[in-house]
């Protein structure tokens, strides 16, 4: 059994991973840190899981313990923690925070599968990609592999609110966000650096600019992005391009129809669709920002740097009704 760390362990990443190692059948949760909570059932606090488990938040970290730890922190708060306490060389590291998914001074493999799985196979640490990432990356890298990423290409894209975090805000607030759409961060997501990073990946260069718009949409979870691309290349060989990208793909899938987000809602799936126009392909793709976002491929990563099947524990359904 995998013996697993959990930091971070109160908020909606720490519940739903939890929510996925319960049920992992190669998996062992030996800790999961609140301080604020130390004590109490995480039940308390992820009252879904009631009935389900009789674990307890910590204050303590028996890193001697487990084999690899998840970080559910902030963004910022990664690298601040490491530097202020030791955690062995052998313990594997997951974070799903953006301190460490741009290359820089670090070891850290960028975690999406879909472009960088013999990297994460053998990988001590892993940075796990943003949800706004993963949704724009996965509509965009066929056709960079495609090399069609020349001029502007324009995002438009639609999250959850648990996309913002388990702490209330004015913008996440049931009667402000119910019947209601806003946008935020036009143009400067923090997502776009590792979305270019990927893309310079796969293509070779990128000397376009994403033209990305977030919005936040009035349901609690998912993410429906949609890119349009211009192109004069073929439909066929456009379409082919999709299929053939995510051939051996184990969560993420090409549609040969519209797609909607219902689909992927409470999976580890993405599913993504082109639609072919004179000039330009319009890219439709959806997962589920708490999943495939986050602790889905997440624990997609785990699997892959333990060696076991990149499918155990991510076998779910979607809520389509």
């Amino acid at each position: 059994m995998i013996k697993v760390g959990i930091l971070g362990a109160a908020g909606y990443t720490g519940g739903e991973l939890i929510r996925l190692l319960l049920n992992h059948p190669e998996a062992e949760i030996v800790f999961a840190n609140s301080e604020s909570n130390a004590g109490n059932p995480v039940s308390d606090v992820h009252e879904g899981l009631l009935g389900e488990t009789d674990l307890r938040f910590t204050d303590a970290m028996p890193f001697d313990q487990v084999d690899v730890i998840f970080f559910c922190f902030g963004h910022g708060k990664s690298e601040a923690f490491l530097k202020e306490h030791d955690i062995p060389a052998n313990v594997k590291i997951i974070d799903l925070a953006q301190d460490f998914r741009i290359q820089g001074d670090h070891d850290y493999v960028y975690g999406l599968p879909e472009i960088n799985k013999e990297e994460i196979v053998q990988a001590q640490h892993v940075a796990n990609p943003g949800c706004f990432a993963t949704a724009i990356q996965l509509a965009l890298l066929p056709a960079a592999h495609l090399n069609l990423l020349k001029e502007d290409v324009s995002v438009n894209a639609i999250t959850g609110s648990t996309g913002a975090g388990q702490k209330p805000g004015a913008t996440t607030h049931f009667s402000w966000r119910a019947g209601n759409l806003s946008i935020y961060k036009p143009f400067q997501h923090q997502h776009l650096a590792e979305i270019k990073q990927s893309i310079k990946q796969v293509q070779g260069y990128l000397d376009a600019d994403i033209d990305f718009i977030p919005y936040r949409g009035p349901f609690a979870r998912g993410i429906f992005c949609t890119a349009v691309v211009k192109t004069k290349a073929p439909e066929a060989d456009i379409i082919d391009g999709y299929k053939d990208f995510y051939s051996d793909a184990a969560f993420t899938h090409y549609s040969d129809r519209p797609i909607d987000l219902k689909q992927v809602v409470n999976t580890n799936k993405a599913l993504v669709h082109v639609d072919c126009f004179e000039g330009k392909i319009l890219v439709t793709s959806c997962i589920d920002n708490l999943l495939k976002g986050a602790v889905g491929q997440a624990v997609q990563n785990m699997n892959l740097m333990f060696g076991i099947d990149e499918r155990a524990g991510l076998r779910l359904k979607a809520t389509a009704f």
